[in-house]
């Protein structure tokens, strides 16, 4: 119901979102041509395709390794990879900020983008760790009898096998970037203010119906998304 009703006063005359007055597409017609909106889409669909694609090759390396290796301090790594997991956000945020002061690293889209890497690489090693759980190591083994080399069976025996794991850990990861606030508020700079960022900021001189319009827009390209993986799905069954 909030969802159909946020679409629904996507198309409202009414700069309120408290009152229908009538039908209207204008509010998609300002959308693409308020620049500080658009800006700020930009940089958080910048910053969540990084971070994505640097989280999952981090966290699917850091889960390999973890899975087949025994090491000293391994226990311990293990409990550290929750802790972006487990703590608040907001503790989160003043330590990074903490830390980039202490560094003297000034903020924009270098600290946004370490950060965002920083509490998703967690969730990347818990999703490939988990499809790693049901890994027949025998089939590696094969593939090392036959003239794999280390590297070669990595690629073409291991990466294939756990793939849904890792497609699935960097689409949490990409959620989880652009999705953030709380964290992004205390290490994005004055010009790299994401999309909720700018939302968050709107919200006290009232949010108008150009960000349902926005958000109807991005629902209805999630939405063809996922249409299109399940077809794929529907295909290969």
């Amino acid at each position: 119901m909030p969802i159909a009703i946020l679409i629904l006063y996507s198309f409202n005359q009414s700069k309120l979102n408290a009152v229908w007055t009538g039908f209207t597409l204008d509010w998609y017609l300002k959308l693409m041509q308020n620049n500080d909106v658009l800006d700020a889409m930009r940089t958080s669909l910048l910053v969540a395709l990084i971070s994505t694609i640097a989280a999952t090759m981090i966290g699917t390396l850091a889960a390999v390794g973890m899975y087949r290796y025994q090491f000293r301090g391994k226990t311990a790594l293990d409990a550290m990879l929750y802790l972006p997991i487990v703590i608040p956000e907001i503790v989160m945020g003043i330590s990074l900020l903490a830390l980039f002061a202490q560094l003297q690293v000034p903020l924009g889209y270098f600290t946004l983008i370490a950060a965002h890497v920083t509490f998703s690489v967690p969730f990347v090693v818990v999703v490939v760790r988990a499809r790693m759980a049901g890994f027949d190591r025998s089939i590696e083994e094969a593939a090392m009898d036959l003239g794999a080399t280390p590297w070669q069976t990595f690629v073409k025996v291991t990466v294939p096998v756990i793939a849904p794991g890792i497609l699935a850990s960097s689409l949490l990861a990409f959620t989880l970037s652009i999705d953030d606030v709380i964290i992004s508020f205390f290490v994005a700079g004055p010009a790299s203010a994401t999309l909720p960022l700018k939302i968050f900021s709107m919200v006290k001189f009232g949010v108008t119906p150009e960000i349902n319009a926005l958000s109807t827009l991005m629902l209805i390209v999630t939405l063809f998304l996922v249409i299109i993986a399940e077809r794929i799905r529907m295909r290969k069954n």
